[in-house]
């Protein structure tokens, strides 16, 4: 088999926290005050079209600015972690950190009805995706998943025909959209309670993971120094 046939728990995990912090983050901007879906960039684009076509040019230049902010987000991650392939040991904790940081102003700008709390989410969305990119050659995508759905496919066809498949890629790609799928459910029931304060939620994870794990990362430093 191939290494990514292989893939640790550490893997699986995270990308199912991950996921579940996208459609809480989703969720709340689809039933917010712009009814904007923040992480998926097609349809978005889509609409962008829609409101060009039409000479709407107070909706283009928001939604074209959401696409703006994510690949920020996107780049701002590059920036941190600076490496293509997702492993252990590198500054994912300060990402994390900056990506609570994003989150938190987001929720307060949403609470005063600006449009930069949607793009402040969707810079937060880029960052995470663009943090969580490929381990051994399998595809770790936590804000979207088209591609997943496609990969689940192939697999079956595969799987019909007796062809070889990747079994833990399929695992992550079911995991990740049902991770998804329940951080949409917990974050629509939170913002039922809660309004734009549900966004705190996956804030605070992300903070309080990103502080433990910089810590982390710092303690298994300072111990192979010495």
């Amino acid at each position: 088999m191939k290494a990514s046939d292989h893939l640790p728990l550490w893997v699986m995990l995270g990308a199912c926290a991950l996921a579940c912090i996208a459609g809480m983050v989703n969720v709340v901007g689809y039933m917010g005050f712009e009814h904007q879906g923040i992480t998926h960039l097609t349809g978005t684009t889509t609409l962008l079209g829609e409101a060009l076509s039409g000479a709407d040019w107070r909706a283009s230049l928001q939604l074209a600015a959401m696409i703006l902010a994510f690949v920020l987000g996107a780049a701002m991650s590059g920036a941190i972690i600076q490496d293509v392939q997702l492993r252990l040991g590198r500054r994912y904790g300060v990402a994390l950190a900056l990506e609570s940081i994003l989150l938190f102003s987001a929720a307060s700008l949403f609470k005063q009805g600006s449009m930069a709390g949607p793009l402040l989410a969707a810079a937060a969305c880029g960052l995470q995706n663009a943090m969580a990119r490929t381990y051994s050659g399998a595809l770790v995508r936590t804000t979207h998943f088209s591609g997943l759905f496609t990969d689940i496919g192939i697999n079956i066809d595969h799987a019909a025909r007796g062809m070889p498949r990747q079994a833990s890629r399929t695992r992550l790609s079911l995991l990740t959209i049902g991770a998804f799928a329940a951080g949409c459910v917990i974050g629509a029931m939170l913002f039922r309670r809660l309004s734009y304060d549900a966004l705190y939620v996956p804030a605070i994870w992300t903070g309080l993971v990103g502080v433990g794990y910089a810590f982390y990362h710092h303690y298994r430093y300072s111990r192979h120094a010495h």
